[in-house]
């Protein structure tokens, strides 16, 4: 099950990990949410989590030219 959360505020810190062929899953995101300049992305910001908690975490996701993100997710709390 994915954990859901709830971004609060602005991403920052935000780093590029990979770009177009370098990114493992471009075969993936170009069937699921169409053909663009995909990048995968890190920031840390506050997340909300389902429990009401809110927590400092760093975070995961892809970003396309006209997708915008897509699959966020948290890859450690600080």
């Amino acid at each position: 099950m994915r954990e859901q959360f709830k971004i609060i505020g602005k991403i920052r810190e935000i780093e590029t990990i990979a770009v177009g062929h370098g990114i493992k899953n471009l075969n993936r995101l170009n069937k699921v949410y169409g053909r663009a300049n995909w990048k995968k992305l890190k920031g840390i910001c506050q997340v909300k989590l389902k429990d009401g908690s809110i927590l400092e975490a760093e975070v995961h996701w892809y970003e396309g030219h006209g997708a915008g993100k897509k699959e966020m997710k948290i890859k450690r709390y600080f």
